[in-house]
């Protein structure tokens, strides 16, 4: 038998034959999920504008840039009004339902279908074991 790690750059081998082809696999880099644009180059990265606040964006992971602290004000949280609070929760809700891909009459139909076949043969299951155990203690306990 063979194994593909035999020969050079394999497990316990190390020197000039040493091709770094080990185990060893590079991924690409995931997006952190905050929406900030990238400083051109030559820029400081600091000087990158956060696009949801408008605001210079914190440094990257990697630490360049330079981190600026602010203190936040009293007034810089949510607003504590009730009604402003629902009535934003609504508009959220409406821009949700908007992006939300709905099923036309033939695919309502048939999944429909699909849900009422598999409740009557769940409901037949059950009767029918219910009904065997029920029999099943009867005669064994008469």
């Amino acid at each position: 038998m063979s194994d593909e790690r035999d020969g050079a750059g394999s497990a316990g081998t190390s020197g000039p034959e040493d091709t770094g082809s080990g185990a060893v696999v590079t991924r690409p880099n995931r997006p952190s999920g905050k929406r900030s644009r990238r400083a051109p180059v030559g820029e400081d990265a600091g000087s990158a504008i956060d696009l949801d606040t408008g605001t210079e964006a914190s440094p990257t992971k990697n630490g360049s840039g330079s981190a600026k602290k602010t203190a936040k004000k009293r007034g810089d949280g949510p607003s504590r009004n009730p009604f402003l609070f629902v009535w934003n929760f609504l508009k959220q809700v409406v821009a949700e339902l908007r992006k939300v891909i709905w099923p036309n009459r033939k695919q309502m139909v048939s999944y429909t279908i699909v849900v009422l076949a598999f409740l009557a043969f769940m409901v037949a299951l059950i009767g029918g074991v219910d009904y065997g155990l029920a029999k099943l203690v009867m005669l064994v306990f008469g």
